[in-house]
């Protein structure tokens, strides 16, 4: 055993930075994970949207939202 010789203070010191060592590995790699689990959600959900005979949602009418009739006084 590595700590026979080591007075406590050099145990618990060890045994901490140990223990944050696996704590930033596992942090890394559930951020890993999420971040790819996030992004193929994201494609997944955006992928062939819009497209085909019966695309409805997004079709952008810039008429409809023109700031060009605000100001018309009826005369």
């Amino acid at each position: 055993m590595g700590y026979a010789r080591m007075t406590p203070k050099e145990v618990a010191q060890k045994q901490a930075e140990e223990a944050m060592d696996g704590f930033i590995l596992w942090s890394k790699r559930g951020t890993l994970w999420a971040a790819l689990f996030l992004c193929v959600v994201v494609f997944a959900c955006n992928s062939g949207v819009e497209t085909g005979p019966g695309a409805t949602g997004s079709g952008y009418n810039g008429e409809q939202y023109s700031p060009s009739n605000l100001n018309v006084k009826d005369k």
